[in-house]
């Protein structure tokens, strides 16, 4: 399950990392960065979102994977788990509110 998941992120990221090219050509020859400007936006806030939404999802599995091994620190790993959730939160919030302050911009 790891391989075909570490597979297709790299084929995203490949995927992803072959239109810089072309993104680097359009700002060239762009008098105006406007459209880059909402693509950055985009991609940052929509990157944001997606790793918060991973991470919580891992956690969540593996706090319930835990519970269920140890029910007696169930207490401790619920706690541990939904402060870690809150600290991801943060950061996808974090990048939400960079893509909006960057499509003030255009």
């Amino acid at each position: 399950m790891r391989e075909v998941r570490s597979h297709g992120t790299s084929r995203f990221l490949s995927k992803t990392m072959s239109i810089l090219p072309l993104l680097q050509a359009a700002a060239e020859t762009a008098s105006d960065s406007r459209g880059l400007i909402s693509i950055g936006a985009g991609l940052g806030g929509g990157l944001a979102v997606l790793g918060a939404g991973l991470g919580i999802g891992n956690i969540g599995g593996r706090a319930v994977e835990g519970m269920a091994r140890q029910p007696e620190a169930a207490g401790r790993i619920q706690t541990a788990a939904l402060i870690l959730a809150a600290l991801i939160e943060g950061v996808a919030l974090f990048g939400a509110v960079i893509a909006f302050q960057l499509q003030g911009k255009v």
